[in-house]
């Protein structure tokens, strides 16, 4: 599949419109919120596009891109949301609604299996095995083509896994259940940022 790949410099253009629903992806320096930084945020309409706003970590002055995440009547659709929404709040100063997330989604109702990463599950709605070799690699300077070819395929097939995921989760019954734990989600990401990184409920 040819993915319509734009990369945008410190923000989105103003001209630019999305529809009712986007699925969004981060790429960090690393993994440790108050040490590594927020690089990039990827944004994908649904139609094989992924639009690659690579942020000014200088100051982080996005405005266009920050008008879009707050707009509540778009549904934002992430794949382990708690990190990517750490790393929007601490670096972006800014808290997002209407979320949905494919990994819960899975953990809900892909209990057969262990598999609820990204890779698998591209493998498994879409068909496609992937390779997530970059996943590590710096995106913190210039970009290569591999890499940008990468962070696209990361948001371009959230839309289908998420219907795919969504049929399960009616079919199943569990839909009620994960609403109530996608509307705990910002609670757990004030925890990370307040360092409870353990699980609070347990003895």
């Amino acid at each position: 599949m040819q993915i319509d790949i734009k990369l945008h410099k410190e923000d989105l253009p103003d001209q630019i419109t999305f529809g009712e629903k986007i699925a969004i992806d981060c790429e960090m320096s690393g993994l440790n919120v108050e040490r590594d930084r927020l690089c990039l945020v990827q944004i994908s309409s649904g139609n094989n596009d992924a639009h690659i706003v690579q942020l000014n970590r200088e100051n982080y002055k996005a405005p266009n891109l920050k008008k879009l995440l707050l707009n509540n009547k778009i549904n934002k659709i992430f794949h382990y949301a708690r990190t990517d929404l750490l790393f929007i709040k601490k670096y972006l100063n800014i808290e997002l609604n209407n979320i949905d997330d494919t990994k819960l989604c899975s953990r809900i109702g892909r209990t057969f299996t262990d598999k609820h990463g990204l890779k698998d599950l591209i493998k498994e709605f879409i068909g496609i095995d992937v390779s997530k070799q970059l996943q590590t690699s710096d995106f913190g300077g210039d970009l290569t083509d591999k890499q940008l070819q990468y962070c696209a395929r990361d948001v371009v097939y959230l839309h289908k896994i998420y219907e795919g995921l969504y049929k399960i989760l009616v079919r199943d019954n569990r839909l009620d259940l994960y609403k109530k734990v996608i509307n705990f989600l910002p609670i757990r990401v004030d925890l990370d940022l307040a360092h409870f990184r353990e699980d609070i409920w347990s003895h």
